[in-house]
């Protein structure tokens, strides 16, 4: 969804009668915009297969007499959130423990801003005692490292951002 079209919804809500609106888009993603006397949340929540383990959906409250400086900081969030999603989100292939090393005094497979090809590999997984490498599937560049080295991972769960070439 696109932010400008957000910036209308909000408006749309905030001239209305109406409380709340929930827009279901996208790979089970929705946006929720709630309004009450006295505030109004704009909240992005991820649900169904897109779902994350240790996701929370993200509340911003915005009072009526300081709106503009806090709805502006809200639609900003949203449409950082909005540009994520452009992104190729490279998955956890099982469930483990996530190592962006080969070994602890080396240097990691990969850092924010390298260039991957299919086939290379980016991180390990420690699933029952065995180190399993996992390979990009893509060709492109980390944007982001979602996952902390040495965390516990889901199956599924995103570990990098990638900008695909």
């Amino acid at each position: 969804m696109k932010i400008e079209k957000l910036k209308e919804l909000i408006k749309l809500v905030e001239e209305s009668e109406i409380s709340s609106l929930e827009i279901h888009y996208f790979l089970g993603k929705k946006i929720v915009i709630k309004k009450n006397q006295d505030h109004f949340a704009v909240q992005p929540v991820i649900t169904g297969p897109a779902a994350v383990a240790g996701t929370e959906a993200k509340s911003l409250p915005v009072k009526e007499e300081s709106k503009p400086q806090e709805a502006e900081q809200a639609k900003e969030e949203v449409k950082e959130e909005l540009e994520e999603e452009k992104l190729y989100k490279l998955t956890a292939p099982m469930v483990g423990t996530f190592y962006r090393r080969p070994s602890p005094g080396s240097p990691p497979y990969v850092e924010v801003g390298d260039h991957i090809k299919p086939g290379q590999v980016v991180c390990l997984i420690e699933a029952m005692k065995l180190f399993n490498e996992v390979k990009s599937e893509v060709s492109g560049t980390i944007k982001k490292v979602l996952v902390e080295d040495a965390s516990p991972v889901e199956f599924g769960q995103p570990l990098f951002l990638v900008e695909l070439d």
